[in-house]
């Protein structure tokens, strides 16, 4: 009997992309992952700009297979007075993405950062670049640069003698770049201040973790039926990184949240996105375990990889040489596939900036040729252990 294998993806960002659908074509990949990223926050992504995306990708041969994302506003995680009608906003496009025949919708539920790097040139041996967290930069720019009340508890003391060891010698154009690198993790329209982050981080203050998830399953609830009506699949992405960060509650961050999120709302629109790369950053999360509990939820898959040290610093390593154990990942991946009659749709998550890729402006982690290398390894592995 053949084996099914995996949908094999690319995350596109639209025409003005420096990667080409044609560049995508290139590298083997079918689907394309893509999002409406110059419709603000809220508001209803129409028809006609879906369909246009989708036509460009067809034209090309290619097929739009997940919708990653649609942003989940701010007024809904904090369950404000006016966040009812983003819901209502979110319930129409989502059920124009399914008029549209697009079924899968990748999503977060990260308060303000929708990721957190502290460098995004990380120089690796062979001469490429990635993308880096460190645990020392993030305090210096958290005590010293947003000064939040108490913020040297969160930090441990290995850490915070090395917070004092590098603001000594910390230049000017040092400090724009760290600041730089942490605001592109906030998804925006505009642009963002020092102030406007401060001013997003109060926020939380009251709400915490315990809120931010029962504000989650309220969310979901409240779309649960527009999406069993129109056959939608929600695959909510771990967060990256997944502890709390700044002040910040994380709720998708190791396998009890999972478990919250499965047993709250159990109806099958209610999946996951599984993404080793922001679940392998947390040295006592347990991938093959968490995708055990998830598996049969498991609607969207990010392949990446991580190299931590002992104080819990990472950079994105290449996608079969890291901490996490990327052929039992895949191995049991694909035995889920198996079961599935429409297959599993897995992209090369990020990859180094390297050969003529160093020469040109990229979106960080989203450089053509290291996830071409990345989708050709994972491509590789995936077919070695089918026994192909």
């Amino acid at each position: 009997m053949t084996q099914k294998r995996l949908e094999q993806c690319w995350r596109w960002y639209g025409p003005d992309d420096p990667v080409s659908l044609s560049d995508v074509k290139q590298a083997g990949a079918t689907g394309i992952v893509s999002a409406l990223h110059y419709i603000p926050h809220g508001e209803i992504w129409p028809i006609a700009d879906i369909l246009k995306r989708k036509n460009q990708i067809e034209s090309a041969g290619l097929v739009w297979s997940v919708v990653e994302s649609v942003p989940v506003h701010e007024a809904i995680k904090t369950k404000s007075n006016n966040a009812i009608n983003y819901i209502e906003n979110y319930k129409q496009t989502l059920r124009n993405l399914a008029e549209c025949g697009i079924f899968t919708v990748c999503y977060n539920f990260m308060p303000v950062l929708d990721w957190t790097r502290t460098n995004l040139e990380y120089q690796m041996q062979d001469g490429s670049k990635a993308l880096y967290f460190n645990w020392a930069d993030l305090a210096l720019f958290d005590i010293h640069i947003l000064k939040r009340m108490d913020a040297h508890n969160d930090y441990s003391d290995i850490v915070l003698r090395e917070v004092e060891n590098k603001i000594v010698n910390l230049s000017e154009a040092d400090k724009d770049v760290l600041i730089k690198n942490i605001l592109m993790g906030i998804p925006s329209e505009k642009d963002i201040s020092i102030q406007d982050l401060i001013n997003s981080i109060d926020i939380y203050k009251d709400i915490g973790a315990e809120g931010l998830k029962n504000n989650l399953i309220w969310f979901l609830n409240e779309i649960a039926n527009t999406c069993e009506e129109v056959g939608v699949r929600m695959a909510i992405h771990p967060d990256d990184p997944p502890f709390p960060i700044l002040g910040l509650p994380r709720i998708v961050s190791h396998q009890e949240n999972y478990r919250t999120i499965l047993e709250a709302v159990d109806k099958s629109f209610n999946g996951f996105c599984f993404c080793t790369g922001s679940l392998g950053a947390n040295s006592n999360n347990d991938l093959l375990s968490i995708f055990e509990l998830i598996k049969e939820r498991v609607y969207f898959t990010h392949l990446r990889n991580v190299r931590k040290d002992d104080v819990g610093n990472f950079y994105e390593s290449d996608h079969l040489n890291g901490d996490v154990d990327m052929y039992s990942v895949m191995r049991v991946i694909l035995e889920e596939n198996q079961k599935r009659d429409i297959a599993i749709p897995f992209r090369p998550d990020h990859g180094h900036q390297m050969l003529d890729d160093l020469k040109k402006v990229t979106n960080p982690g989203y450089s053509a040729i290291g996830r071409l290398r990345g989708l050709a390894e994972l491509r590789g592995l995936e077919l070695g252990i089918l026994g192909r």
